[in-house]
């Protein structure tokens, strides 16, 4: 749910990386943060847990100014994949405005892919979202392993979801990571462009939204 404050005229929205433990979380952040040039971004901040991490990117990460003056900011988190976390990873989940789900490609780590889906589906009922309206990405990562379920049949195995067709990705190599994060800020601004206008009164396209967002070191300004 995005937080507003006409006030300030500030627009904060939440996007959390969920998935099993290891699939490549906390990598795909990392890649985002290092790949990433948008016209604001903060520092990564880790919060060590004693089995895992939580990553995030605090209040100011990433943002953009609208013509109205519309200040709009995007707080990336992670969650931790340990069964034993489950109370935070629902806690991070409240009130988020979009999900990348990040699988694991290797053949062994299909039953934990499921479960943490499932678990990610029990626990957006739990802080009242639908999981199928909420804007989400299901990438399959670490494909640069030898030996990963293949690509064509994965595909077919989710091709009667709303998340058709999957993103492939090795966010060790950086393949696919800002792929993933364009999709979901594309999906992301069809609900958020509904309930506050974001082209008809701030002045930020669809485009203009995920250009200057998901923008890219070496890159020039984007178009409007």
């Amino acid at each position: 749910m995005p937080d507003f404050s006409p006030d300030d005229n500030k627009l904060a929205l939440k996007v959390v990386f969920y998935g099993p433990a290891l699939s490549g979380k906390t990598t795909n952040l990392m890649q985002l943060h290092s790949l990433l040039n948008p016209e604001r971004k903060g520092e990564l901040m880790v919060l060590e847990t004693r089995d895992d991490r939580t990553l995030f990117f605090d209040m100011l990460p990433i943002g953009l100014r609208g013509g109205s003056g519309l200040d709009l900011r995007l707080k990336l988190y992670t969650v931790p994949g340990q069964v034993q976390h489950d109370s935070t990873r629902k806690a991070v989940l409240s009130r988020a405005d979009g999900v990348v789900f990040v699988a694991d490609s290797q053949p062994s780590q299909q039953d934990n892919n499921a479960i943490a889906f499932g678990n990610l589906e029990e626990n957006l009922e739990k802080v009242g979202l639908d999981i199928d309206t909420l804007p989400m990405v299901v990438q399959f990562n670490k494909r640069d392993i030898p030996g990963v379920v293949p690509e064509q049949e994965l595909q077919e195995r989710w091709s009667d979801t709303p998340w058709s067709p999957l993103v492939m990705a090795s966010a060790l190599r950086g393949d696919g990571v800002i792929e993933s994060f364009q999709i979901l800020l594309d999906r992301l601004y069809t609900q958020i462009d509904d309930e506050f206008h974001l082209a008809a009164d701030h002045g930020i396209s669809r485009r203009n939204f995920v250009e200057r967002l998901s923008r890219s070191s070496g890159q020039g300004a984007p178009c409007a």
